[in-house]
């Protein structure tokens, strides 16, 4: 801890900002940067055919079955790409 002496006065014009005239408190601190990272811009990848698929099959079973859940109609349209031609293991 550090004793500083003199008046409340004194003390507010080694904080105070000749540029704009305002009270700084941090002004009196070291002022320390820290280094940081540029992001790099996010590349999207292109839809595989699996994302293909299961867009367009999903937005037909909604269509035909509108009171069955998400995830039924997910699992649905797994099974048919996994049946399918584009989805079988080569």
């Amino acid at each position: 801890m550090v004793k500083v002496e003199g008046t409340i006065d004194e003390l507010k014009l080694l904080f105070i900002d000749p540029a704009s005239g305002k009270f700084e408190p941090s002004k009196g601190k070291k002022a320390t940067k820290k280094a940081t990272k540029k992001a790099k811009p996010a590349v999207k990848r292109a839809p595989s055919a699996y994302n293909k698929y299961m867009k367009k099959e999903l937005a037909k079973l909604k269509k035909a079955h509108p009171r069955m859940t998400h995830q039924a109609r997910f699992k649905k349209a797994a099974k048919g790409w996994k049946r399918s031609k584009k989805g079988a293991k080569k």
